[in-house]
């Protein structure tokens, strides 16, 4: 019987240990950056000053968090990996881990006069991959909860949304996520989902808030008298 009770109290510890728990994703966009045809033409260019300035006022919000990160995702893209060192700096223990899906991408909108330049072959490979990077990553965790941030891009934010929503995926482009903002997103032991914020720029001033569509250019310049 004593066997019996340590082989019965074990094989409950290893479930206990695999039971669903909560896992949390924060989805921040990377800072302002501009176009540069000197930079590298399969990475992009780098962050514009504001938009270091924007990740360093991200970062100084996530750290503020009660909780240390279980990861640190970063698009491979140039901006998008700036961003994520910015933060990492202030998160202690963080080391960026490159995750190709996040890369910036366009899949299918009902938007498509805005969309022409895109064909439906690339789009249609945008949505796969960001579909696979959900299904994987958009889980419950095993055993306790997880904390986990992925740096990446305005596209892919909003696609994801649109999945953890559970709508039709082509109304991605009816929402706007500005740079450096925060999406919050929580999955449900259960596997449900709970949007918790969407483009959340509160840790920005609004000077300094850029990239979504009712914001004007920063102004940077100097006030002449």
């Amino acid at each position: 019987m004593r066997h019996l009770a340590i082989f019965v109290c074990a094989t409950a510890s290893v479930f206990a240990a695999a039971a669903p728990a909560p896992r949390v994703l924060y989805l921040v966009r990377h800072g302002a950056y501009a176009s540069d045809p000197k930079a590298d033409p399969r990475w992009g260019p780098g962050l514009l000053p504001i938009g270091v300035a924007q990740a360093r006022l991200a970062a100084a919000r996530l750290a503020g968090l009660p909780f240390a990160f279980d990861a640190v995702y970063a698009s491979p893209l140039i901006r998008a990996r700036e961003t994520a060192l910015v933060i990492a700096a202030e998160l202690p223990g963080a080391r960026v881990q490159i995750l190709p899906e996040l890369e910036e991408c366009t899949p299918p909108t009902w938007r498509t006069e805005e969309v022409s330049e895109e064909t439906p072959a690339a789009m249609a490979a945008c949505a796969a991959t960001l579909d696979r990077l959900f299904a994987r990553l958009f889980v419950p965790a095993a055993g306790s909860a997880r904390h986990e941030l992925l740096v990446c891009h305005g596209n892919v934010i909003r696609y994801l949304v649109t999945k953890a929503l559970r709508v039709d995926t082509k109304s991605w482009l009816e929402m706007s996520v500005g740079h450096a903002s925060l999406t919050v997103i929580r999955v449900q032991a259960d596997g449900s989902f709970k949007l918790i914020t969407v483009g959340d720029v509160g840790h920005l001033p609004t000077n300094l808030q850029s990239g979504a569509s009712d914001n004007p250019e920063p102004d940077l310049s100097v006030p002449q008298q």
